[in-house]
């Protein structure tokens, strides 16, 4: 059985195909489109999907779109006259999409699929719709390694909910409570990273990487004035400081007045005050999390918890949570925002349409590390190296890890692209640009001559796994870049003397690996495992052998505002108008100065 699911029309778009509970492809639309957190129909991605399943789109069983529309249309109309006649021009700036496509989407939905794929019979279709926080549910707990397990998803808004809490059990979801718009976590981050100068729904996590920076001295005044937080972990937000409900902006006038100073500009710099914010958010975000947690762990005893949402990319309160909440084992996808609802409703039509029984395969998940993604064969990179006239080393199999390892070891730029691309945001070794993390200069260097992106920006580590606790406090696998841990304190001296070095221990460890730690002293860890990802464990480990560490840097092969590459020239491009020393595409490494023929 075939079920293609496709989430899109709003932010990041994507599609996955399933042939009966395993995944055979998912993507997201930017990686063909080169258009960041593109939303429109994912046309590419669901081509990609059909002929990486070798099927046309008559042979899917099932298509199933993330999200109920009509639901999100009643939330606009009911949103509106509440509030009238505020809000009038945003209104009525959205209404010509809606009453022109997305009021209809059934009917653009079979428009677009039949362009995807002439043959299509659009008669003998199914076509069906999940919502919003199903998708979302479905996508953490169907592919996770878990029998059961407390749901919690938190985004800006879906169709209603913007905080949904359910129980997942063999092959059902039950959900048990949710909070409902205009209340949102997932908002109320977003009206921060608008204050703060940043893209919404596109920046929130340059606001976590900015918040180690300052102080949490505004914490006090945003639950006085912005968040009403009760012990269960419910809240209600105080609409007289946002704007989202009625605007085209998310905050306005009295929030400015609130904190005593107007919204920063994203050309300005970046001051004391603005990382104070920053943090402030940050911690009030992740104490929400913590509460609402908590008291989950309290009511259903159980040890399982999945997240999704875009709440549940930040990194740093999923630490949290791990850390203090109660639950002994959580598991996030991947692609917890909004592409992966393409993946969570194909897995909702399996089981919960569908009926069909789960089976669990401890410790793995479903996820196949998040490789889903295109590949490209080294008859084709070759081919295309050779009339782009590029001057390339070919490697063997028995020279190829150390010969990558050594350039990375002498202190280049190394951009990675072999295997299947990711789905989800991060680069996690199959497209993505490496380098020493014992180099105190690689983030500058990274920051400003490779990403060209602000310089507070932190790297991550990839670590083999079986190294990870000893650099790290983890305790858990993180295959997915989706937990922040600290640096191990005793990475340098013995137990006996950690009483009495402390604070130092921390300054020891971060010149031993300064690249990849943040100034808070933390990190956001992905730990490579020999059997889930052997290609990129055998290159780290190559490192390992040749300079004694265990981890390399580990960053997207991308600019700055850039969808990550995926083709040959793509990343021929991206090579050329950065600082990157070398680019290993397939089987063939390729340097600056060996880069045109002549």
């Amino acid at each position: 059985m075939y079920i293609l699911g496709i989430s899109a029309f709003f932010h990041d778009s994507a599609a996955c195909l399933l042939k009966d509970d395993v995944i055979v492809a998912a993507a997201q639309e930017e990686r063909f489109t080169r258009k960041k957190n593109d939303e429109r129909f994912p046309a590419s991605a669901v081509r990609y999907c059909l002929q990486e399943g070798g099927i046309g789109l008559n042979e899917v069983d099932y298509l199933v779109f993330y999200e109920k529309p009509f639901l999100k249309f009643e939330r606009l109309i009911e949103t509106y006259l509440s509030f009238a006649p505020k809000g009038f021009l945003a209104f009525m700036k959205s209404m010509p999409l809606w009453l022109k496509e997305k009021l209809f989407l059934k009917k653009k939905l079979l428009q677009e699929l039949k362009k995807a794929d002439e043959s299509l019979d659009i008669q003998n279709i199914n076509l069906l719709f999940s919502t919003h926080h199903l998708s979302h549910a479905a996508s953490a707990f169907y592919p996770s390694p878990f029998d059961s397990a407390v749901i919690l998803t938190a985004d800006g808004v879906g169709e209603w909910t913007t905080t949904s809490v359910s129980f997942g059990e063999g092959n059902s979801i039950k959900f048990h409570k949710e909070i409902e718009f205009p209340h949102s976590i997932g908002l109320l981050y977003s009206a921060f990273t608008y204050y703060l100068g940043f893209k919404v729904n596109c920046d929130e996590y340059k606001v976590m990487g900015l918040a180690p920076y300052g102080e949490p001295i505004f914490v006090d005044l945003i639950f006085k004035h912005l968040v009403n937080l009760k012990l269960d972990g419910s809240f209600r937000l105080n609409l007289k400081y946002f704007s989202y409900c009625t605007g085209l902006t998310m905050t306005g006038s009295a929030f400015e007045q609130l904190f005593g100073n107007p919204r920063r500009e994203p050309s300005a710099s970046l001051t004391r005050f603005h990382m104070d914010v920053a943090r402030s958010i940050q911690t009030v975000t992740e104490r929400i999390m913590l509460m609402i947690t908590y008291s989950l762990f309290r009511e259903f005893q159980v040890s399982n918890l999945c997240l999704a949402g875009g709440v549940a990319l930040n990194c740093v309160a999923n630490s949290k949570i791990l850390q203090q909440s109660g639950f002994k084992n959580i598991w996030i996808p991947p692609a917890a925002g909004d592409a992966g609802g393409a993946l969570g409703a194909a897995y909702a039509v399996y089981y919960d349409y569908l009926e069909n029984s789960r089976h669990v395969t401890l410790p793995e998940d479903k996820m196949q590390n998040a490789l889903l993604g295109p590949s490209l064969q080294d008859n084709d990179i070759k081919t295309e190296l050779v009339n782009q006239k590029v001057k390339f080393e070919e490697l063997t199999e028995d020279n190829y890890y150390n010969a990558v390892a050594d350039e990375i070891a002498k202190g280049k730029v190394v951009g990675y692209f072999r295997g299947r691309m990711e789905f989800g945001p991060r680069a996690l070794g199959s497209r993505s640009i490496l380098a020493d993390p014992r180099d105190h200069r690689m983030q500058s260097i990274l920051n400003q001559k490779i990403k060209f992106r602000e310089s507070f920006r932190p790297f991550a580590p990839a670590i083999l796994e079986e190294h990870a606790s000893s650099y790290f406090d983890i305790v858990d696998k993180t295959p997915y870049m989706l937990l922040v841990a600290d640096v191990a304190s005793a990475i340098r001296f013995p137990p006996e003397n950690q009483a009495v070095y402390g604070f130092d221990l921390l300054k020891q460890a971060r010149s031993t690996i300064p690249a990849v730690t943040h100034v808070d002293f933390s990190a956001r860890v992905q730990t490579v495992g020999q059997y889930s990802h052997p290609d990129f464990y055998n290159l780290i480990n190559a490192f390992y052998k040749i300079t004694g560490c265990p981890l390399v840097i580990n960053t997207s092969f991308n600019r700055m505002d850039e969808p990550i590459v995926n083709s040959v020239s793509e990343a021929l491009a991206c090579f050329r108008q950065t600082g990157m020393d070398v680019l290993v595409i397939g089987s063939f490494l390729i340097r600056k100065e060996m880069d045109f023929d002549d």
